[in-house]
Formats: C-alpha cells, sequence, structure tokens
C-alpha cells in the first residue's frame, strides 16, 4: 500500500490529483487494475479516467465503441485504455493548465459549464473539474459525457449507442506496441452484503446515486428506528435521549415507533410501500431471510460528537451521538447472512450537528443539505 485518495469519480473531486499520483508511478513497471466489490464505482473511475490526462488523447473516441463492438484485447466486461507516457513535457503543460482552471472563479466560466457543475453539486458536497491537457477540447464534449454510461457491471445489458457514420477510428501499431493498459474489472462479490438479496429494483433504491441528505432523530429508551425493512434499531436501556443519523438513500424511508409496536410494524409493513424495501409482499417475504439481533453497549462522549456508526450491511449507517458518560445499550438488526459492523470511531462524528429545526411534536429533525465545495476553482465571497 503506497497511497490512499478520498476521489469521487461521479463528481470529479479528487481525480485531478489522483492523475498526477498515478502519473508519478509510471516508473512501477506493468498495467494497471481497477478492483474492487461490486456497485464500488470501479467503472464509473474508470470511464472518468479515460475522459483525463491519464488515457492517451485519441483512445476515448475509439473505446467509445468496445461497448457494443468487440476491440482487440478486451471483452464486453473488460475494458482497457492505453496509458500516456508522461513525459517532462507533458507534466509541466499540464501542472500549467491546472494552475489556470485554479485561477478561475465560478463567475468566469461559461454558461454551459455552470450549469454542468450545478448538476454535480446536485450528485455530491464534494466537486472538483477533470479536464484535458493533451487534446483540442470538442464543443459540449464535458458538458454531455456522463462517467456512468460507458462501462457497466457483469450483470447489466450494453445500453444500444447510436452508430456515427464516420469511419471507424483504430489504434496504430506504434500506439499499442509497447503500450501500458488500464483495465476495468468486473466486480468483486461480496458474500455478506445485502445487496446479494435484492432485486435489480430494490438496488436502486438502496444504492445512493444522489448526495446523501443526513436524516437525524432523538429518540429515548424504548423506541425503535428501521430503516426500510433493511435494518432496525432498538434502543433499550438508557438515562437521557440520544441522536440517531442516519445516512442512506434518500429513497430508503426512516420510521420510528415504539419497541412495543416495532414486531406487528415489521410484520405488517414489511415489503409492502410503508417501509418500501424489499417489495413484493408476502410472497417476497418468504424468501427474503429474517432479522437477527446483536447487542451492543456504546459509552456517549458529548452532544454534539458521535460514539459510534451501526453499519447495516450496504444499507447504509447509522450514528450514534449521546451525552458524556452516557450508557446505552441497542439491540441492532440485519438480514440473516449480512454484516452488521460497530464502527469506532466513527466516520462522521458531527453528523449530528448538520440538521435544520426539530419537526414539532416527532422525534425527526427538519433535514438540511451541507452546501458544496468545488475544489479546484478560487472561491469568492466568505
Amino acid at each position: 500500500l503506497v497511497d490512499i485518495r478520498l476521489v469521487s469519480a461521479k463528481t470529479g473531486y479528487g481525480m485531478e490529483g489522483l492523475v498526477s499520483r498515478l502519473q508519478r508511478s509510471w516508473k512501477c513497471a506493468g498495467d494497471v487494475y481497477l478492483l474492487g466489490a461490486t456497485n464500488s464505482g470501479k467503472s464509473t473511475l474508470f470511464n472518468t479516467l479515460l475522459r483525463s490526462d491519464y488515457c492517451k488523447s485519441r483512445a476515448p473516441d475509439i473505446i467509445d465503441r468496445a461497448t457494443v463492438s468487440p476491440w482487440p484485447g478486451t471483452t464486453l466486461n473488460l475494458l482497457k485504455f492505453p496509458i500516456i507516457n508522461p513525459t517532462c513535457d507533458r507534466i509541466f503543460r499540464r501542472q500549467e493548465r491546472l494552475k489556470e482552471e485554479a485561477a478561475k472563479t465560478e463567475d468566469q466560466l461559461s454558461s454551459e459549464e455552470k450549469k454542468y457543475l450545478n448538476q454535480l453539486k446536485k450528485q455530491g458536497y464534494l466537486v472538483g473539474r477533470v479536464g484535458r491537457t493533451f487534446q483540442q477540447q470538442k464543443s459540449n464534449a464535458e458538458i454531455d459525457f456522463d462517467p456512468d454510461v460507458l462501462s457497466y457491471s457483469i450483470g447489466e445489458d450494453p445500453s444500444d449507442i447510436p452508430k456515427k457514420h464516420e469511419e471507424r477510428e483504430e489504434f496504430t501499431h506504434n500506439e499499442v506496441k509497447d503500450a501500458r493498459w488500464c483495465f476495468d474489472t468486473p466486480g468483486i462479490v461480496k458474500e455478506d452484503c445485502v445487496l446479494n438479496l435484492l432485486t435489480e429494483k430494490e438496488v436502486k433504491l438502496v444504492l445512493p446515486s444522489h448526495a446523501i441528505v443526513p436524516r437525524t432523530f432523538i429518540l429515548k429508551p424504548g423506541m425503535v428506528l428501521f430503516l426500510a425493512a433493511l435494518g432496525r434499531i432498538d434502543y433499550l436501556e438508557g438515562e437521557k435521549s440520544a441522536w440517531f443519523s442516519v445516512l442512506a438513500s434518500n429513497l430508503l424511508p426512516v420510521h420510528v415507533t415504539t419497541l412495543s409496536n416495532a414486531d406487528t410494524i415489521y410484520e405488517k409493513h414489511a415489503a409492502q410501500g410503508f417501509l418500501k424495501v424489499p417489495m413484493g409482499g408476502e410472497e417476497r417475504m418468504k424468501e427474503f431471510p429474517p432479522l437477527v439481533p446483536q447487542d451492543i453497549t456504546l459509552k456517549g462522549i458529548g452532544t454534539t460528537e458521535a460514539v459510534a456508526d451501526i453499519k447495516l450491511s450496504s444499507a447504509g449507517w447509522v450514528a450514534v451521538t449521546a451525552p458524556a458518560e452516557e450508557e446505552l445499550l441497542l439491540r441492532a438488526y440485519t438480514p440473516k447472512g449480512t454484516a452488521l459492523v460497530v464502527r469506532e470511531p466513527p466516520l462522521l462524528p458531527y453528523i449530528s450537528t448538520i440538521r435544520g429545526p426539530r419537526i414539532p411534536g416527532t422525534p425527526a429533525y427538519r433535514t438540511k443539505k451541507p452546501p458544496s465545495f468545488v475544489e479546484n476553482l478560487r472561491t469568492t465571497g466568505s
């Protein structure tokens, strides 16, 4: 392990820094493989790297056709592109472009660039612009590019792309004879992942496609929180109220009830519209594994800092915030065969403070979406 990078291939955040780091690894002989679990974003990362300075300048137009027609050395589920050789001249020209772009403000962008940037802000909080140095930009090339369209997971069918009338381009012998390649690989299936139990329609609801808006609830002992029908947390014992911040797809419903009503609600509403996922009614629940419990003991560290995350497999997680020294006995449930993990310290310890005012008569707070940050633009104002 030589480096760790926080990036979003979907919004571009951190991608220019990743490309620079990868170019510094050119001396490490060999090809590059994108490895990871299914639905973790490898194909989106591949497509964004394809449109960056990491890829040879002519490759994107040729690789685009790999999803619908055979291409030497690949299959429909194993795409690759040739990596550009980062010569000193190319690195210098790239750094000059990055400096020039970082000096711009959002007001200096074109109307199309602003529109595209606003789309990215809806998809994530951390946003970055990914450009190219070694190719003349085509009109609207960056605006129309959707990195999720080109490559796809092993279980998906390729979408039809309208055929262009120009002659098909091919790599020359000199372009590929000594090339190093970046490969997109089929995803690794995690055995204890809740996504394995879901249908394609259900997976689309569970996997977030836009920025997650945290939802915070204040629970007293004897209250229960449901995340759809995929997870449940019971607050069994404690002296004071505690805050439970849910970080999951905005399409998954969260419901709070009492311990005495929880079993009835699950039996009545699982696979129905109220709990939403899974879906399909009684017949669906006959094949869906039951929820199994795990007791958790936590000690609070303050009213503004979470003590731990309760990760409900891949459905999402709940950050628990409690007063200092307050001891909590919780019981968390996930479907049988899936992983329930207590993460200490929590990933986002101050997430409970990102909330709106309390909704009167309910345990819920109004949601509050944090502002987006664009990393490679000069900020203006406060």
